[in-house]
């Protein structure tokens, strides 16, 4: 397993970055004129130590990572695994079977097709079952929710033991097929965590419902002339630190650039260093952009 860089996730650079320092004599209204900027932000992590595969065990689970940022893994068999903010995983992979425990949080698998070795994500008793197909798979209190955005799977509470607690060497049991219910493409499934839960609710979602859950996966923002507003509602959007334009001449200035949707930080900053902005951080939610005062003489 290693992190690698997504270059459908990041932005390559467009020509030269164009800087329009504030100075004293610079009025509001040539802010609000100056030319678009361009710039891509290139993010990478230093891959973690995972098992051969075929070892067998659980990895060992990364620390927790800072919440600015959404990570996107390879894993040993070429399956990618996109984590929201705070989510964490570990694997074992066995020569028979590829299972994924989701620990916490939100995770979105594309599985590489392999009929010998059935892909299964875990998850609180839960378990999801795929060959090759991309599923989403969110985990809270309450309960465990399957989305599948290609091809099918089969979903199933586990009853007894929870298979976290089998030694690496066994073999898991997994319930008998007349207690699977099988997901198709656009079908939500929300799997109840209480202890006298029903059978799974199947939902079919909207492309549009379909885009809103899936909001929080990284994307690459392209904007051509954009109103700083309008480019806040976008990062907005995806991101659950919110970026409010507090000046309402700022609104208007027209933004040119390709952004990863997850590094609000980036922008931010750029907005501060290249637009004579300040950033106000109101809480753990909220970044106010406002037009810095002139420094003194």
């Amino acid at each position: 397993m290693h992190a690698v860089p997504d270059p459908d996730l990041l932005a390559p650079k467009k020509g030269r970055m164009l800087r329009f320092p504030l100075s004293r004599s610079l009025s509001l209204s040539l802010l609000a004129a100056a030319a678009a900027v361009a710039v891509g932000f290139v993010l990478w992590e230093r891959p973690p130590v995972s098992p051969k595969p075929g070892e067998g065990g659980w990895s060992h689970p990364r620390a927790p990572r800072s919440l600015a940022l959404i990570e996107q893994r390879e894993l040993a068999d070429g399956s990618t695994v996109e984590l929201n903010r705070g989510a964490g995983i570990t694997e074992r992979f066995t020569p028979a079977e590829r299972r994924v425990k989701l620990e916490r949080g939100e995770a979105h698998f594309k599985v590489a097709k392999d009929v010998q070795r059935p892909f299964v994500v875990e998850a609180a008793g839960v378990t999801v079952r795929a060959v090759g197909t991309a599923f989403n798979v969110r985990l809270d209190s309450a309960a465990v929710e399957v989305l599948v955005t290609e091809g099918k799977v089969s979903v199933a509470q586990v009853v007894g033991p929870a298979l976290v607690a089998a030694p690496p060497s066994a073999n898991p049991v997994e319930p008998p097929s007349d207690s699977l219910t099988f997901v198709a493409t656009g079908e939500r499934a929300v799997v109840s965590l209480a202890p006298a839960s029903s059978a799974p609710q199947i939902i079919t979602l909207s492309s549009a419902e379909i885009e809103a859950r899936l909001a929080w996966q990284p994307r690459l923002l392209e904007f051509a002339s954009t109103p700083l507003a309008d480019v806040a509602v976008e990062f907005n959007r995806r991101n659950r630190v919110q970026l409010v334009i507090a000046d309402e001449a700022l609104r208007a200035l027209p933004i040119g650039a390709s952004f990863r949707s997850d590094n609000l930080d980036g922008f931010v900053r750029l907005m501060a260093s290249d637009f004579g902005m300040r950033a106000e951080r109101r809480g753990e939610a909220e970044i106010t952009l406002v037009l810095a005062a002139p420094k003194p003489n």
